[in-house]
């Protein structure tokens, strides 16, 4: 899909991940809505990206807020573009110090980072079957879905039961969700991002961002937002990248602790 002219919505959109690909996009050419869950991080991202974006306020553990955004994005005219970097972590053993792993942390990360994913897929995919397929033996398609997923799918460490869970769910779902919109001309991608320097990370102290730097074979660092925001544009000009999950991790995996 060619991104000039285009709207894309991207959940998260207000800090790290989010902000590179909404950044990316419209340097690219297209309008951006952005949603978040904090009016004030929504005001700042707003003020770093300039013309062209706009911010709608939403939790995508709530339909109603992804509704809202949705209809953002259709009131400028998309969205063609969905990009999904809205996400939670945490950290807890199956049987820790004070007994099992509380059910509700278990749903909570489940809540945000898939059954959240799948809502704004479906809501989204909706609006983009509204739009007129293309024509001629290669068509522009009607949109491009991207998900974000992470290696702790593949390989989570102790602890990170809960997270893998969720993050797992979300590779599993990408190749049928592809499949369900392939008639309707709409892409489904997801990205499994690997360490990257995000606002999670710089609240770490020095010695652990080191740490995890060094774990990564090649580059030996964490990824930069921008390497993560360059593939998502890709994935969204390439028509041929449909119904896979991409690792971008510079060849790390995660250990056991």
């Amino acid at each position: 899909m060619n991104t000039e002219g285009k709207v894309a919505l991207v959940a998260g959109g207000t800090s790290g991940l989010g902000l590179a690909v909404a950044g990316r996009l419209l340097a690219a050419g297209a309008g951006v809505v952005v949603m978040g869950r904090d009016a004030e991080r929504g005001r700042a991202a707003l003020a770093e990206l300039g013309a062209g974006a706009s911010f709608t306020p939403g939790d995508i553990t709530d339909h109603t807020d992804v509704a809202a955004a949705v209809a953002e994005a259709v009131r400028r005219g998309g969205p063609h573009i969905v990009v999904n970097c809205a996400g939670v972590t945490g950290a807890g053993r199956v049987v820790g110090r004070s007994g099992p792993l509380p059910l509700a942390e278990f749903r909570r990360q489940v809540e945000v980072n898939l059954i959240g994913a799948f809502d704004l897929v479906r809501t989204a995919a909706a609006q983009m079957l509204r739009r007129p397929e293309g024509t001629g033996p290669d068509p522009e398609e009607r949109g491009v879905i991207v998900c974000t997923s992470s290696i702790a799918a593949y390989d989570g460490r102790r602890g990170q039961a809960a997270y893998a869970a969720s993050k797992a769910g979300v590779v599993g779902m990408t190749l049928p969700l592809a499949r369900d919109l392939a008639e309707h001309a709409v892409r489904v991608v997801t990205v499994a991002p690997g360490l990257f320097d995000t606002p999670m990370f710089a609240a770490l102290p020095d010695p652990v961002r080191g740490a995890l730097a060094d774990s990564t074979p090649y580059p030996r660092r964490l990824g930069r937002p921008e390497e993560f925001a360059a593939l998502v544009q890709h994935i969204v000009e390439n028509p041929m990248i449909n119904g896979e999950v991409v690792r971008l991790d510079g060849a790390s995996r995660l250990a056991t602790t």
